[in-house]
């Protein structure tokens, strides 16, 4: 039996010599290897974490101390060593482990996450509460480098070294350019700084000289000088925080030793580890990039050991992704207008921006994951008489509501945000675009567009950009109906939608890529399908044409049926006493747990068998067997 089959909780973990832990630590990886193999999930990062997660578990007592992994992608070895081994296998499926930390899974997971940065709030309104209990259990946060480029962060990290709480930081670096300082020498000086004795000379050294106030200066001065010699943590330690680091993040021993020192020191403390993403799998630690996340059968199962070799199939000119239809406009776009600016926080990959990025290097802004600036500082822009482009994802604009509302939209300025991954994500809740549509429509000014394939996509984007106001083009992951990608640029009438199939009694007004499978329903029933287009502003007229010739409305959308396009459709109803029923689809009011995309949309009756569905159980009479009666 191997050292990781005998692992069914952190307990048995320490139950092992310290010298055990870098097998412990081996076979974590080969496990990780070939499970994802079967499952697909976040890859790179958890590779790189392993040895922390080891070490973590190792020094202190969990789940008694709170341990909070920032956003998740690094925590697949802490959730493989607290107890959920046997279970992974099931990651990401449908009533399976979920991708990311979650407290209803496991009392390991302290706190549940998936947006980046809100790990050191959490783990401080931990500390305060057990500060507050009498309960001398620590609260450990695991940030990663980019994820401390958010505001929030530093938010908390002001607050914890003003209350001087019992908090530990960990923050994983794998992209800093501080790696120099990661060896024998480096590692001997964080050992040294987080000993007792340092420790006790600098509390004694400032407690002697406080009373002296030059004196006082002049020492925190030099203690200042003297850290920033070897390691880079001025800044922290003028937020509060004791500086420690940094160390290598895959020595094992000297984190053991280290954590082990630190979790007898008092007050706020920061712990800087340097991690390799990917460590352990050469062609990820060479392209950390592309190994981010894997899909289902990345590896070649004969040999786990490096990627299949045999040459990818071309890809199919028909029907690339939404996000590579988007990519390509934007450098079409560009082309055509020196004023386009392209911004994303942190999504250049997934928003499909390499090539922008490559082709118009000083048009192109990444500003970190820090969404707020990003809306705020297009809003500037668009001041002075450039054209932003923001580039994000759905669940991500949420974070900067805000911004959306008092710097684009209260000042009306043509901002156009390609909003990716609205709808339905196999990753869960934390990353569903479920709310887009009904946190927009509220807001005065805002032109919203939602099309059904790429090409309406491209033609969407192209007429948001013309607009003088804040323009959202939403669209979904994964490529739609399958069409033949259009080059053309063509400006769509604002707030008109089209007619795709004419039938008789029931229409269904059908918002985004619902139209495929709207159209498949209306096949059985005969059925009139609107592909409205537009969310705001509604295509009234054609509404209430629509409303003088069928008994029955159907109003279809991959977003949260409260607030969303189909609400606007009941009010749009009410003013003109439509007399006839009208039947919500969307997604309902609960959060859609991780599973395929085509099961979750099930699960909402968002395919064509839910559609007929909804129809047999709502329309009061068979839906196939209407007879074509308009209202009288």
């Amino acid at each position: 039996m191997s050292l990781l089959e005998r692992i069914h909780s952190p307990e048995d973990l320490r139950q092992l010599a310290l010298s055990d832990l870098d097998q412990v630590a081996s076979e974590l990886k080969a496990f990780l290897i070939h499970t994802l193999n079967e499952t697909g999930g976040h890859f790179g990062a958890s590779l790189g974490a392993t040895e922390l997660a080891i070490a973590l578990h190792y020094v202190f007592d969990t789940p008694h101390d709170k341990l909070i992994w920032d956003v998740g992608h690094q925590a697949y070895p802490h959730k493989v060593l607290t107890g959920r081994r046997n279970q992974f296998s099931s990651l990401r499926q449908k009533d399976g482990l979920a991708p990311f930390p979650r407290r209803e899974e496991s009392d390991y997971d302290a706190f549940g996450v998936g947006h980046s940065s809100t790990s050191i709030s959490a783990a401080l309104g931990m500390a305060v509460a057990k500060h507050h209990a009498k309960d001398k259990g620590r609260a450990i946060a695991v940030i990663g480098d980019g994820a401390m480029t958010a505001g929030m962060a530093f938010e908390a990290l002001n607050h914890a070294g003003d209350l001087n709480t019992d908090l530990l930081v960990v923050l994983n670096d794998n992209d800093m350019s501080i790696s120099h300082n990661v060896g024998a020498l480096a590692n001997y000086f964080a050992k040294l700084i987080s000993g007792k004795l340092y420790s006790t000379v600098r509390a004694g050294g400032k407690k002697i000289l406080t009373p002296m106030p030059h004196m006082s200066a002049l020492a925190r001065k030099t203690e200042s000088h003297l850290k920033g010699m070897v390691a880079p943590g001025t800044l922290f330690e003028e937020l509060g925080f004791n500086y420690i680091g940094p160390i290598d993040g895959h020595d094992i021993d000297t984190l053991v030793k280290t954590l082990r020192n630190l979790k007898s020191l008092k007050g706020p403390q920061f712990l800087h580890t340097i991690t390799k993403k990917g460590k352990g799998y050469p062609p990820a630690e060479r392209d950390p990039i592309k190994y981010h996340a894997v899909a289902r059968g990345f590896f070649d199962k004969d040999n786990l050991k490096s990627p299949i070799t045999e040459p990818a199939p071309p890809l199919s000119p028909i029907s690339p992704t939404f996000s590579a239809a988007f990519g390509r406009w934007i450098c079409d776009m560009a082309e055509r207008d020196e004023r386009l600016i392209g911004i994303t926080p942190a999504m250049r990959e997934g928003s499909d921006l390499i090539e922008f990025s490559l082709k118009f290097p000083d048009r192109y802004y990444d500003v970190g994951i820090a969404e707020q600036h990003s809306v705020t500082f297009a809003a500037g822009l668009a001041t002075a008489h450039t054209h932003p482009v923001v580039a994000i994802y759905s669940t991500f604009l949420q974070r900067a509501y805000d911004q959306l509302i008092h710097d684009v939209a209260i000042q009306n300025l043509p901002v156009l945000f390609a909003i990716d991954r609205a709808g339905l994500v196999p990753d869960g809740p934390t990353h569903c675009g479920s709310f887009d549509l009904s946190f927009m429509a509220c807001l005065p000014n805002m032109i919203i567009m939602a099309p059904s394939d790429i090409n309406e996509c491209r033609h969407m984007l192209y007429t948001g950009y013309l607009q003088s106001g804040p323009v959202a083009v939403r669209y979904p992951r994964g490529q739609g109906p399958k069409v033949l990608p259009d080059t053309s640029m063509i400006a769509l009438p604002i707030g008109q939608g089209r007619t795709v199939r004419t039938g008789h009694t029931i229409a269904i007004l059908s918002f985004g890529t619902c139209l495929a499978a709207a159209l498949e329903a209306a096949q059985e029933c005969e059925a009139t399908v609107i592909d409205m287009r537009f969310i705001k502003p509604l295509d009234e007229a054609l509404i209430s044409t629509i409303a003088s010739t069928h008994d029955v409305i159907v109003t279809i959308e991959e977003n949260a049926i409260i607030g969303g396009a189909g609400s606007l459709v009941n009010h749009y109803l009410l003013t003109q006493h439509y007399k006839g029923q009208v039947i919500n689809l969307g997604i309902p009011d609960y959060f859609i747990e991780h599973a395929s995309h085509e099961a979750m949309l099930a699960s909402c009756g968002l395919d064509k068998a839910g559609i007929l569905r909804t129809l047999a159980e709502k329309v009061k009479h068979d839906p196939c067997k209407i007879a074509a009666s308009p209202l009288e």
